[in-house]
């Protein structure tokens, strides 16, 4: 089959696929599928940064589509004043001792290298900022997860509309990306699918179990929308009208119409990912990622830096998948941690990937 008619083949089959569901059940239904078909697209799309452009074999797909979907409570729900009241103090002391802590270890391993006294100074400021970070930290998770359990129990986000979650979500799913790319990177193939896989367990772990921050297995729901609300809809004049000239009841238009409008905000979004793919699977920094995917030993002796074009192509896939993480819990209205199973969020992504042809966008 020649290049170029495969893929128009594929997306025709699959268009008639989605009509046939249409027809036969229902216009809503067939949109649902097609908005969670451009999602994934999306989150395939940086699996193939990260493995069709440098072989790097991640199958932690899961956790930075968690970060990207925390990411959009973290953004958009209102502060929990009384929380924050309760607790909030707590938290912040915790951190800057945590990152005292962090600061200070790179500090005694920078400078006392080659110094006997080097190890149990280190651990001595380890386990210091250990103790005195729980200090702070313990009570304040223990009064913040007590106001209002049964509906709040966290200290909430910001406030902001949700759809800047989407960019935050990739900065968050990146920055991650760069801290397990300093740690994981230096292995390969089957040990670095490991390696991401467990810390992608950890992460979602993580997510469920800190209450205050995510409010855990009691999930959060009733996410602002960057879309009209259907009840809404259907109490305006001009929508009632429109409904009545195409035969619909206002109810069933008002499914269809914003499954629309997310749809056209998730397309806007693929074809902008897309766009920003192919320019770079085409200019030197894309010849040079396939060189040392090809060949890592020959790339080296040519003077490129494998490790850390490594690092940057995993931070760039991580985000993309970050975006689509924010972007599906855009479109469910909440974030539930027990839902990001491997099943839907690595193997069937890298089912997509495979698919499509390793290194093909299309």
């Amino acid at each position: 089959m020649n290049g170029r008619l495969r893929p128009i083949l594929m997306f025709a089959a699959m268009a008639a696929a989605l009509a046939t569901v249409g027809i036969v059940q229902s216009w809503s239904l067939s949109l649902a599928i097609l908005n969670l078909c451009l999602i994934s697209a999306v989150m395939s799309l940086g699996v193939n940064i990260q493995w069709g452009y440098a072989g790097l074999f991640n199958v932690g797909v899961m956790g930075f589509a968690a970060l990207g979907g925390v990411t959009g409570v973290l953004i958009s729900t209102p502060p929990v004043m009384t929380a924050w009241q309760a607790g909030g103090n707590g938290i912040i002391i915790s951190f800057f001792i945590a990152l005292a802590t962090i600061l200070a270890a790179i500090f005694v391993v920078k400078r006392m290298a080659g110094n006997r006294l080097k190890r149990p100074l280190f651990i001595a400021v380890i386990v210091a900022g250990y103790f005195l970070a729980r200090y702070f930290f313990d009570p304040a998770v223990e009064n913040i997860e007590a106001v209002e359990p049964a509906k709040t129990g966290y200290l909430g986000g910001f406030g902001l509309p949700i759809i800047f979650s989407w960019i935050a979500g990739g900065l968050l799913a990146a920055g991650a990306a760069w801290v397990v790319g300093k740690i994981a990177l230096g292995l390969r193939s089957d040990y670095l699918a490991i390696a991401t896989l467990g810390i992608s367990e950890i992460i979602v772990a993580a997510l469920k179990n800190e209450d205050w921050l995510t409010r855990g297995v009691k999930n959060v729901s009733g996410l602002p929308r960057p879309v009209p609300y259907e009840i809404d809809l259907q109490q305006t004049v001009w929508f009632q009208e429109w409904a009545a000239i195409l035969g619909a009841t206002p109810v069933e238009f008002s499914s269809i119409f914003v499954k629309l409008c997310y749809g056209g905000l998730f397309a806007v979004v693929l074809l902008a990912v897309l766009w920003l793919s192919e320019r770079a699977l085409n200019s030197p920094w894309g010849r040079m990622m396939r060189a040392i995917r090809d060949n890592e030993v020959s790339a080296e002796a040519m003077g490129k830096d494998v490790t850390g074009r490594h690092l940057q192509v995993f931070i760039l896939g991580s985000a993309v998948i970050g975006i689509a993480g924010a972007m599906l819990t855009t479109l469910d209205g909440q974030f539930t941690p027990s839902s990001y199973q491997p099943l839907r969020f690595t193997f069937i992504i890298w089912v997509m990937v495979i698919v499509g042809g390793s290194g093909n966008n299309w």
